[in-house]
């Protein structure tokens, strides 16, 4: 319903806002009237719809949804006959937006810019009755503005933000205009322009990278990649396992950024041919410790550079919550209850392998135990496990350092990963004399993993006497709780399902559902991953078909004689619970072999 008589010029009054609220039915008439004369006791300029959201009420029609802030903002931009916008701060270009006006202008107005285009300019504003600006912006812009009606909150955090990091990038970029090094293939040397370098403790490229930071961490973001370009720097984060461009930068103060994240990670600054490693403890602004894996690489356009960000949730989390089912739980600790031998944790990277294996680690390393691991790199460091990090520059590997380990009296040994056969043999050596070893190992399922050390030239009576067994897993982003919804049973989505379970004669689940998009999930349809397993256990039967000239399919075969659930069916029950689609298990998990 559109209430434009009100449209005159003025700021919303509580009293409005909740007669509006009473004619739509979304509140009481009593409670209206007692949030009222409360009110008018304090007094004070507090948005209306923020002294409202604070009451946390909910609306007497069905469904009775909570009267949020977002929910209040895009009833009254309804009700004022605006478009509704939540502003994602990944999807602004805030050098653009700041612009169009001064951060004071913005600020007296209560309005902030939110995208440029050669046609318009939309400004977001909390209060759709006050147009003066608009009048005045019109003239000197020269471009049609659209206003549309955003969250008070979101307005007043972001009109600080955008503008202070749109003055430290241009004033950042204003100290120099090419950076000196052989930093691009194609270096461009402007004549009468110094080659001055950027100061990586210069104040404004502190507040930028702060900055990244800080919306990695509010995003969920798992990776950040600030990647070169020819004319510019590109921001990406991987979220839930998709990349999202975020940013674009300029190449001058990208590069700053690069030398002022190596400084902190106690790489060498000056060095750019050679890929390099580091680490960067921080806090997230709620005061959660973090720690970001940094990564260098040279490429023809200059250094890109990768932070891989760790959860420190992780190491808390217990199997459940990592997506195991009662009947993988139990495989899985009867493996690891096994005093000594070797469990294998299979699949590509980004699968989800380390954070599997620290956490079988935090529940075992009880005080009467000895976990020791060697790693490349140290992913997560923990005060339970005594880590070691592999060192190439020292000739130090996995085989050395499995080596090293065992003279250290180890109850637990976690190796990194099996790439060679000398690491493989230091492995079966330790599971031999007594020890309990865990690693890793890129194959596409359980099965593959004892071909892979076949191959590798582990004779097969010694995968016999020491392999406890293989899990392989993969990772699935999970519906968003908030917006998803029930498929239509369809003969095309019977059809999908069939082909998922085949050749498991698998009933169709009660319901499907799929993914839709909303402001929880940045409309993506998905929030966070879970994992979806396929455990092999080695029994005497899987060990008398372990022979040089193995058939992986026959053995395969015999593994789900045993109880192998695949990766596809262990997906399938993830999308009968509501946790998953359809098509997310297709595009993730490998086919199923006929048996």
């Amino acid at each position: 319903m559109n209430k434009n008589a009100n449209s005159h010029e003025h700021r919303l009054a509580l009293s409005e806002v909740l007669a509006l609220m009473v004619a739509d039915g979304l509140v009481e008439p009593a409670l209206a009237e007692a949030l009222k004369n409360e009110r008018r006791l304090h007094g004070g300029r507090i948005h209306p719809l923020i002294v409202i959201a604070d009451q946390k009420w909910r609306a007497p029609k069905l469904p009775q949804r909570l009267l949020t802030l977002e929910v209040l903002t895009e009833w009254l931009a309804g009700c004022s006959g605006l478009d509704y916008l939540h502003i994602d701060p990944l999807k602004i270009d805030f050098t653009g937006v700041a612009d169009v006006m001064s951060s004071a202008y913005a600020a007296r107005f209560g309005i902030l810019p939110v995208q440029v285009t050669t046609r318009e300019i939309v400004i977001a504003t909390a209060e759709p009755f006050v147009r003066e600006w608009e009048d005045e912006l019109k003239p000197i812009l020269r471009k049609e503005i659209r206003r549309v009606m955003a969250n008070p909150d979101d307005i007043s955090r972001y009109l600080v933000e955008f503008f202070a990091l749109a003055k430290s990038v241009k004033k950042a970029a204003a100290k120099g205009e090419i950076t000196s090094g052989l930093s691009s293939f194609e270096q461009l040397v402007e004549l009468g322009k110094g080659n001055k370098q950027f100061d990586a403790n210069d104040q404004h490229i502190v507040h930028i990278v702060d900055w990244l930071w800080q919306y990695a961490f509010d995003q969920r973001a798992s990776d950040i990649h600030i990647e070169p370009r020819r004319d510019i720097g590109i921001v990406r984060f991987r979220i839930d396992g998709v990349l999202h461009q975020v940013y674009q930068i300029p190449m001058t103060v990208m590069n700053a950024m690069t030398s002022r994240i190596k400084l902190l990670g106690r790489m060498d600054v000056i060095e750019k041919r050679r890929p390099q490693d580091g680490r960067v403890k921080t806090r997230t602004p709620s005061g959660q410790e973090v720690e970001l894996r940094l990564s260098t690489l040279p490429t023809a356009f200059g250094e890109k550079l990768v932070m891989r960000i760790f959860d420190p949730e992780v190491l808390v989390r217990d199997f459940r919550s990592l997506g195991f089912s009662e009947d993988d739980q139990t495989r899985w600790k009867q493996m690891t209850a096994s005093p000594n031998g070797i469990i294998l944790v299979t699949g590509p990277t980004g699968s989800g392998k380390t954070t599997t294996l620290y956490t079988t680690l935090k529940q075992l390393a009880t005080p009467e135990v000895n976990v020791c691991t060697i790693e490349d790199p140290i992913e997560m460091v923990e005060g339970a496990f005594n880590q070691m990090q592999v060192q190439h520059s020292i000739d130090l590997g996995f085989a050395d350092g499995v080596r090293a380990l065992m003279r250290q009296d180890p109850d637990i040994v976690m190796i990194g990963e099996i790439r060679d056969l000398e690491t493989a043999e230091m492995a079966i050596q330790a599971a031999l004399t007594g020890h309990l070893v865990l690693s890793t190992l890129h194959t596409n399922d359980a099965p593959s993993a004892i071909t892979r050390l076949l191959d590798l030239g582990v004779p097969p009576y010694l995968i016999n006497s020491t392999l406890l067994g293989v899990m392989a897993q993969r990772l699935v982003r999970t519906l968003c709780p908030h917006c998803k919804k029930p498929m239509p049973t369809t003969e095309d989505q019977r059809a999908a399902w069939r082909s998922l379970v085949a050749p498991w004669k698998s009933g169709e689940p009660a319901q499907i559902w799929e993914p839709v998009g909303c402001l929880e999930c940045r409309m993506t349809g998905y929030i966070g991953r879970v994992g979806i397993y396929e455990i092999l256990l080695n029994s005497p039967e899987v060990r008398r078909m372990i022979k040089p000239a193995m058939e992986v399919a026959k053995l395969r075969e015999q593994a789900y004689r045993e109880g192998m659930r695949p990766l596809r069916i262990s997906g399938a029950l993830k999308v009968a619970q509501g946790a998953t689609s359809l098509e997310e298990i297709i595009k993730v998990a490998p086919p199923a072999d006929d048996i």
